[in-house]
């Protein structure tokens, strides 16, 4: 890639991959500082955290869930693609300008403003390819762990928010959404006509009012299909517990989705602290009022870029007042710590311990090289197994990787 990229580890619940998000920014942000250093005078690299160059060319910000291999891929396929059409009202990073033929039809006028960065990029429903004819369902399937139990969906319609919060409306509505289509509980009849030419129209209206054909007849607006998509999320909560995207962080998501999809219907600049392109379209608007600038004037484009800016002194979006839900302190600790709840655990932890006889880590299985003994690697299926609770008093038990794995062998 032409791109630096970040991955967070695996992570148990949505606050949890914000959490380790931030921690990512943080290091992206020291990375950056320290191959400065190293430049010639006046010389800089500098890094944004954002979905486009302003120049037809588009990276993503991906997402992975885990799912059942037992829910069906065509109906986890037909029924996300509503939320994902319509959850950029609130996840969207917005965006000065077009970078697409956009809309078909006559009288349609190119946007000054739209409310996603991505939208505009994709031409399909469902496919495999996340660089050309970009689908909204991607069927890319590497699990990363066991094919026969699990199922990775690779998401890749989203926008790179710099907003924490939208980040855990992101992650968390449609991780209950996923978590609804695997109890059948998610609403047959809320399918879109024409997702890919839906996208893009919810994304050129920043009123919220623009309407879109339902399969079965109804034109609606993406408000109005979140709201639907929130009263079953309700009754699925009521009906089913939370407990698989954690119990108390799924309650604090349905909270927080049903404040900001009222404050978006009533007036989306309350949302400025908390939704990104409403955060960014009043800075935008505010610089073209005080400078009496025309909607496509190039300042307009260099301010969207600012909003992304990874330099702490640049970066418009620490100036916006941005709700903030990580401690700085729990930030620097995630930089360095792996979650503990996940098979990350083990992973990070034996990373730290022995990283001269580790040789090889992926997500799935960690090889060591142990003297006398060859390469040994210790497969990792289940995400949820590698824990804190489960093998950290082993770990610290362990004098060294050899005897790690005598111990592993002899309880596993």
């Amino acid at each position: 890639h032409a791109h630096p990229e970040i991955s967070t580890p695996e992570c148990r619940n949505a606050l949890e991959a914000v959490l380790f998000d931030r921690a990512g920014e943080e290091i992206i942000r020291r990375s950056m500082q320290i191959a400065n250093e190293g430049l010639p005078e006046h010389s800089e690299i500098v890094i944004y955290k954002n979905n486009s160059d302003g120049k037809g060319n588009s990276y993503g910000c991906h997402e992975n869930y885990l799912v059942s291999r037992l829910t069906p891929f065509v109906q986890i396929a037909q029924q996300i693609t509503t939320h994902f059409v319509t959850r950029q009202i609130f996840c969207g990073a917005g965006k000065v300008g077009a970078e697409h033929r956009g809309i078909t039809g006559k009288g349609h006028v190119q946007p000054a403003f739209q409310i996603s960065q991505r939208a505009d990029f994709f031409e399909e429903e469902i496919g495999l390819e996340t660089t050309l004819k970009r689908p909204i369902v991607n069927t890319r399937d590497e699990p990363h762990c066991d094919p026969t139990k699990y199922r990775r969906l690779h998401v890749i319609a989203g926008d790179a928010n710099m907003s924490e919060v939208a980040t855990l409306l992101k992650l968390g509505t449609t991780s209950i959404v996923l978590a609804m289509i695997e109890d059948g509980a998610f609403p047959e009849h809320l399918t879109i006509k024409d997702p890919v030419q839906a996208i893009r129209q919810v994304s050129h209206d920043t009123t919220l009012n623009a309407r879109v054909l339902m399969t079965d007849g109804r034109m609606l607006s993406a408000l109005d299909i979140q709201i639907e998509i929130l009263e079953a999320a309700r009754q699925y909560a009521a009906d089913y517990g939370l407990e698989s995207v954690d119990t108390q962080v799924g309650h604090d998501v349905l909270v927080r989705w049903a404040g900001v999809l009222n404050d978006l219907e009533t007036d989306p600049l309350i949302v400025a602290n908390i939704v990104d392109w409403v955060a960014k379209k009043r800075i935008v608007d505010g610089f073209a009022q005080r400078h009496g600038l025309q909607d496509h004037d190039a300042r307009l484009k260099a301010i969207d870029l600012q909003y992304h800016d990874m330099r702490t002194d640049k970066c418009l979006a620490l100036r916006a007042g941005l709700v903030e839900l990580c401690a700085k302190t729990d930030v620097r600790s995630a930089m360095v710590k792996p979650p503990e709840s996940t098979r990350a655990y083990f992973r990070g932890t034996v990373l730290q311990r022995w990283p001269n006889d580790v040789i090889a880590a992926n997500w799935d299985s960690v090889v060591f090289d142990i003297p006398n003994q060859g390469l040994k690697r210790i497969p990792m299926p289940e995400p949820l197994r590698g824990t804190r609770a489960l093998v950290g008093g082993l770990l610290a038990s362990s004098q060294n990787p050899s005897d790690l794995i005598e111990k592993l062998s002899s309880e596993f």
